[in-house]
């Protein structure tokens, strides 16, 4: 059974840092694709970034490149997104995502299993 546990979301002032963590079980990190989305309040769910067997990562929107580091830790089964030079336009809830295959999408559809989700509120 997979799952996936994110931790690390809270408030943080803008122009601040956090680092999401999820935890994996089930799987392995290191030979799925694994990704992070957010929903913002009134939107819908967004790709955001992702991870390949090989580390190969993408970024989306635009408006994270830069700021935003995907990682994991093979040893811990975990992933990470660092997140720097936060925005209120940040805000959102993240999750965690896992596919079935080694390779990175940017589809939602592609991604078979899903954490609960993390609050991330960056104030102005």
């Amino acid at each position: 059974q997979v799952q996936l546990v994110e931790s690390g979301g809270g408030l943080v002032q803008a122009g601040g840092s956090l680092t999401l963590s999820c935890a994996a079980s089930g799987l392995t990190v290191s030979s799925n694709a694994m990704a992070w989305f957010r929903q913002a309040p009134g939107k819908e769910r967004e790709f955001v970034a992702a991870i390949d067997w090989s580390a190969l990562r993408i970024y989306d929107p635009d408006s994270v490149k830069g700021r935003f580091t995907i990682s994991r830790d093979n040893a811990k089964n975990t992933l990470y997104l660092q997140m720097n030079s936060l925005k209120p336009e940040d805000t959102a809830v993240y999750y965690c995502a896992a596919r079935s295959s080694a390779s990175i999408t940017r589809a939602e559809s592609g991604y078979a299993y899903w954490g609960q989700g993390t609050q991330v509120t960056v104030s102005s």
